[in-house]
């Protein structure tokens, strides 16, 4: 089953959190120091917030549960004749996932992915001291973001 995923920066986290606790009516299911995380049923929805995203809305995807379905999705995406980036397993927003990334028409970054297990490290460039994750944008520089979680350097 597929999940819309929403990725909005905010200024201030615990507001944040304050605000969409009361939206959407439940406390986020994970929360980290710089980050909330809320899995809604109604909508199906996985929503975000962070202190590290650009402020407002950061990126767009679809989230899903099976492997089949990721590749169903990256198989439509390819038929339509349009750049897509696999960026395969990385670590990011505290969680292993293998995803794929692409822009919208208006240049809006999407990913499509499927997250195998949570982490306790935003991204894989942390132990570098790096706090990266990649879109579309940022994956223009030459090896930046490699399949492996190879994201350290990529991403302000």
């Amino acid at each position: 089953m597929k999940r819309l995923h929403l990725h909005v920066g905010v200024e201030n986290l615990s507001e944040g959190i304050s605000f969409y606790t009361a939206l959407f009516g439940v406390p986020p299911m994970k929360t980290k120091q710089d980050y909330a995380k809320w899995l809604l049923d109604d909508p199906r929805v996985n929503f975000a917030i962070s202190t590290r995203a650009k402020k407002g809305v950061d990126h767009l995807g679809i989230q899903v549960d099976e492997e089949a379905e990721l590749a169903e999705v990256r198989e439509r995406l390819k038929a339509k004749d349009v750049t897509l980036t696999d960026e395969g397993e990385t670590i990011c927003c505290y969680a292993r996932s293998e995803k794929s990334w692409i822009q919208d028409p208006s240049g809006i970054a999407w990913e499509a992915y499927r997250t195998m297990e949570d982490v306790q490290l935003f991204s894989g460039g942390e132990a570098s001291g790096e706090a990266a994750c990649c879109t579309p944008l940022t994956m223009a520089t030459p090896n930046c973001c490699e399949p492996s979680g190879k994201t350290a350097g990529c991403c302000d």
